[in-house]
């Protein structure tokens, strides 16, 4: 989009991620400056800073682009909150060269500086906002993730079906039910590192067999190492010579290796001890992950913690609230009894689901759980409609994702709704210069 319309794209990592690190700033003491207010504020300073550089002005129109955490960013920078101090990936912008030339001209990608309880508003910097997939609305105990997982799963429209959540369902009940007698056999035929030697090492090798299903259907057709179509096949699979291979419990057996071979993992690490002391890490080094960063996000602002304490919920009831945020105790000393309050704190800052934004397009697929976490239909907006793209049987950020000719009519449908507001709002914004 942004060649066809002869934008000048530009792109920010956010801070504390990637090569924003201080040599040590992953230190607890040094992560206060890590939240979303402050990268809002970064996002103004380089708004500021690009226009410089390339010699911008009011007549250049910026539109911002983001996905999944970034499209919160991308819907918060069009809203008007107090800033007070405190995807995961990074945020795009496009500014237009000059809007008075062609309507069809630029856009420039931007995804910095901390203001404590100063009232900023920044839409007055970007005219619009892309916000695909956007966790808009945080949340403590998002149970909900695991509900529209299970209805992915039996989604015959994206190669689901009934029998096989049910599949997928037997197998985690058996893997728990044989763990909890016999756990050096599931060890064993997990293919694990270790062998699970207390409740938290169950608990993790739980979650990360539950990760391999949660992971597919979030990504479905969209980059991940298998689709949920390819997903059930196995795991309904009666074909095998032997009656016993056509158990669920064996049929995630084979899913799991299936996943480790793709992946290239010599074995499944379930030690939680190994974990934590990963999360403590606070070398700065390259290629490291961001899991430390993250969780400090979570624990900090956002919640988010996929649960499975419901019945509907088709993995282990082993992975509850209590054992994930007991890590924001352990890792950073925040009480897991003021989680409530920062989340709460976080809603009421931006506003949730309901945000006080104009000129942003809420962008959602109807397989990607977070949807339950953004703006996925139209609503009043200040006076006006909130304006929603809801995509069919398509995943977590698929618009954003390169074209190909396997997509789904839907998702090419979508494409070309989001190119047709952008072009509208370049238009208007011209239309508005000109006056």
């Amino acid at each position: 989009m942004a060649e066809e319309l002869g934008a000048l794209l530009v792109a920010l990592e956010h801070r504390f991620y990637g090569d924003s690190i201080n040599p040590d700033g992953l230190k607890t003491e040094n992560l206060s400056d890590l939240n979303s207010q402050q990268a809002l504020a970064d996002l103004a300073v380089f708004h500021q800073h690009i226009s410089q550089k390339f010699n911008l002005s009011r007549r250049n129109t910026w539109i911002s682009f983001g996905g999944s955490y970034a499209g919160a960013l991308s819907a918060w920078f069009r809203g008007k909150v107090p800033a007070a101090s405190g995807l995961r990936s990074s945020m795009t912008v496009y500014v237009q060269e000059d809007a008075s030339s062609s309507p069809h001209l630029p856009l420039l990608p931007f995804a910095l500086l901390r203001c404590s309880f100063v009232f900023l508003q920044f839409p007055h910097l970007v005219y619009a906002a892309v916000a695909s997939s956007a966790p808009v609305r945080a949340k403590l105990d998002f149970s909900a993730y695991s509900r529209v997982v299970a209805s992915s799963l039996a989604n015959e429209a994206v190669g689901g079906s009934g029998k096989c959540l049910a599949a997928v369902r037997e197998a985690f009940a058996a893997a728990q039910v044989l763990m909890g007698g016999n756990a050096s056999r599931v060890a064993a035929d997990f293919g694990c590192c270790q062998m699970p030697k207390n409740l938290e090492d169950q608990m993790e090798l739980m979650q990360n067999l539950a990760d391999i299903v949660t992971g597919t259907v979030q990504y479905n057709e969209a980059g991940g190492l298998m689709s949920i179509n390819e997903l059930c096949v196995v795991m309904t699979n009666t074909s095998e010579a032997m009656a016993e291979e056509t158990r669920p419990y064996n049929r995630l057996v084979k899913l799991a290796h299936i996943y480790r071979s793709s992946s290239e993992e010599p074995c499944l690490d379930v030690s939680h001890e190994k974990t934590v002391t990963a999360l403590m890490d606070t070398a700065v080094y390259l290629g490291r992950t961001a899991e430390r960063q993250w969780t400090y996000q979570t624990c900090n602002e956002f919640g988010f913690y996929q649960t499975c304490e419901e019945a509907s919920c088709p993995f282990s009831g082993l992975v509850t609230l209590r054992s994930q945020t007991e890590l924001c105790r352990m890792l950073f000393g925040i009480s897991q009894h003021s989680l409530p309050e920062r989340v709460a704190f976080t809603n009421t800052y931006y506003g949730g689901d309901d945000a006080h934004t104009h000129r942003v397009l809420y962008v959602n697929g109807g397989v990607d759980p977070w949807k339950e976490l953004s703006v996925v239909r139209r609503r009043a907006e200040g006076g006006r409609e909130a304006q929603t793209v809801f995509i069919e049987d398509t995943a977590h950020c698929a618009d954003m994702m390169s074209q190909r000719a396997t997509d789904r009519r839907s998702l090419r449908a979508a494409r070309q709704e989001i190119e047709e507001h952008v072009v509208g709002w370049l238009k208007m914004a011209a239309q508005e210069i000109m006056v």
